[in-house]
């Protein structure tokens, strides 16, 4: 097979970096021709796979048409069965979540419908610090000694073998809604999970949060089959659902993009009262995006399980009292400006220590002190900046260490925590592909270092092998408008394994390029028949890319980035956020 030709001949751009397109033009000219749709939207879908026979109903996913039934989840209807038996019986039923966005989503799903019946669930959420991620013994003990009949783990659960067998001793039945990876069953009443070994629903991309809506389906569907009238209208709980996909990074396919576009649309409508009381401290209203979702609400929401009370965002999102989400609101956003102020502190430190692992193809950072509440920030940063897995591990006065990990894409970092576990290095461990999480004691450390680097050095070396960066399509400057952001967003939204479109611009000179504050540099281009596009590049002004785009003269050079929405006093304009950028002669 033939390797495709570069786009604008880039072999080697000023990254280092091949330039192809996702979709050749034959392709996207078939595509239209079937499909009925322009070139631009022709080439973003056919990128990504859609055939053009089924490019309306992706560009328009319904409830309807492409909702699953939620009974294709092994152990669902069981789970719907014994959940609405105890909610009849009047049993007390507490919902066991995990502290940050997509366990908090998924609590406040379920204590919405439950409303809807009249009956209020309790909820337990664990402190991050005090007791760890997920489940335990004593957890269960204390639910039980305060008269919990059922409990319904949210986002965990999954691995918790001990503890669920401690429940099972007390006689205490669990129903686990989950996401995890297993490493097989542990003894539950009902464990719906889309990762389990022995399910074949196909929906392992869902969040907690995806999981859980398919749940309320099942439970609101049991419970009108019961002669129940549940009074929520369950599609607005699409805006929780969607919330917790985008905060959780997986997969933006199938269902979980059909759970963001449509909850994006019921967030627009602003009926869950904490989610306007924090858009209004972050300065931020509708109409909603992926952005705001993952960078401005969720950072926040995360803040309380992070640095301060493990249940505030759960509250936040299921309360309908407008003074309770003021309050949790206001206090979340002030742990959030600390919790920023502790990451920049620990990310200086990391990035010392990576920098000292430059022959390394996993980096593993770890400081006595570091808070497990901010560690997966700064994983997620070193992974971005250094583009590799990245592991950060905060060790306790005791010695134990929790780390959490980010990988990069052709990289399954949580499967390689379970196998670390099984051979003894973790006291815990797992995840999924992109992230994960583990407990390990300081001795270990060296050991563990070692074996993560051999197991997964292969996959790092493949994943980097051949650095190629692909674009949607090639554009003029003066084809970067306010129209073409119309089409970008009716073919969203983007996220993981369906990244945001991006475009390459041709033969351009940088006739203004910047400094900003934060490292940012602001710059406008200009083409051969003069027209103008107005771009940033951040946190980049002394990279290899920033001190060409500062230097760049006279020279024509070729840009590849996305292209987004800069809204400003009433006017929406097109800014092209550089990602690369090649010499065009």
């Amino acid at each position: 097979m033939n390797e495709p030709r570069p786009l604008l001949g880039v072999e080697r751009s000023i990254l280092g970096r091949r330039w192809e397109t996702r979709t050749d033009d034959a392709a996207i000219e078939a595509f239209q021709q079937v499909s009925g749709c322009d070139r631009v939207v022709s080439a973003l879908l056919a990128g990504r796979g859609v055939a053009g026979e089924a490019a309306q109903r992706y560009l328009n996913p319904t409830l309807k048409a492409d909702l699953p039934d939620p009974s294709v989840l092994t152990d669902m209807d069981k789970a719907a069965s014994l959940i609405l038996d105890a909610l009849q019986a009047g049993r007390k039923i507490t919902l066991f979540s995990d502290y940050d966005v997509d366990g908090g989503t998924s609590a406040a799903q379920m204590m919405r419908w439950g409303r809807g019946l009249d009956y209020t669930f309790g909820l337990h959420v664990p402190d991050r610090v005090r007791d760890g991620y997920g489940p335990s013994v004593k957890a269960f003990e204390t639910l039980k000694a305060d008269g919990t009949d059922l409990v319904v783990t949210l986002d965990c659960g999954a691995a918790a073998h001990e503890a669920l067998a401690g429940a099972a001793d007390l006689d205490l039945p669990v129903v686990v809604v989950d996401h995890h990876l297993m490493d097989g069953l542990p003894p539950a009443a009902a464990i719906v999970n889309p990762n389990r070994p022995d399910d074949a629903s196909g929906l392992g991309h869902l969040a907690a949060a995806g999981v859980t809506f398919m749940l309320v389906v099942a439970l609101n569907r049991e419970a009108k089959r019961r002669g129940l009238d549940p009074r929520l209208d369950i599609r607005e709980l699409l805006g929780l659902a969607g919330l917790g996909t985008v905060c959780d990074v997986v997969p933006m396919t199938g269902l979980n993009r059909l759970l963001v576009k449509r909850g994006l649309q019921v967030m627009d409508r602003q009926g869950i009262a904490g989610l306007n009381a924090l858009s209004a401290i972050a300065n931020t209203a509708p109409p909603y995006t992926t952005y705001h979702l993952g960078f401005v609400l969720g950072p926040r929401i995360n803040a309380g399980g992070r640095i301060g009370r493990s249940e505030m965002g759960a509250e936040l999102l299921s309360t309908d009292n407008q003074a309770i989400a003021t309050a949790h609101a206001y206090e979340l956003d002030r742990l959030n400006r600390d919790r920023r102020a502790m990451q920049d502190d620990m990310l200086r430190g990391a990035i010392e220590q990576a920098e000292r692992q430059a022959n390394r193809a996993v980096i593993v950072a770890s400081m006595e002190g570091w808070h497990p509440g901010v560690i997966g920030i700064v994983a997620g940063r070193l992974k971005d900046r250094f583009e590799k897995p990245a592991i950060v591990i905060g060790i306790d006065d005791d010695g134990t260490g929790k780390g959490s990990g980010r990988s990069i894409r052709g990289v399954d970092l949580g499967s390689a925590l379970v196998e670390a576990k099984k051979s003894g290095l973790l006291s815990s461990g797992g995840g999924h592909a992109m992230a994960g999480g583990l407990t390990i004691g300081r001795e270990a450390l060296p050991r563990f270092t070692d074996w993560i680097e051999d197991r997964l050095s292969p996959d790092v070396a493949t994943a980097r092998a051949a650095p190629v960066a692909k674009a949607d399509m090639a554009l003029s400057a003066g084809g970067v408008t306010p129209d073409l952001l119309g089409k970008i967003e009716a073919a969203g939204p983007y996220g993981p394994m369906n990244p945001r479109p991006a475009f390459a611009v041709s033969g351009v000179k940088i006739v203004y390029a910047n400094r900003l504050n934060g490292g940012h540099v602001r710059f406008t281009a200009e083409g051969r028949g003069g027209d103008r596009l107005s771009g940033i590049l951040f946190r980049g002004d002394e990279t290899d890319l920033g001190l060409a785009l500062l230097e760049a003269g006279e020279r024509r050079v070729h840009l590849l980035g996305q292209v987004k929405s800069n809204r400003y006093k009433g006017q929406t304009r097109a800014d092209f956020h550089l990602t690369d950028m090649a010499w065009a002669d």
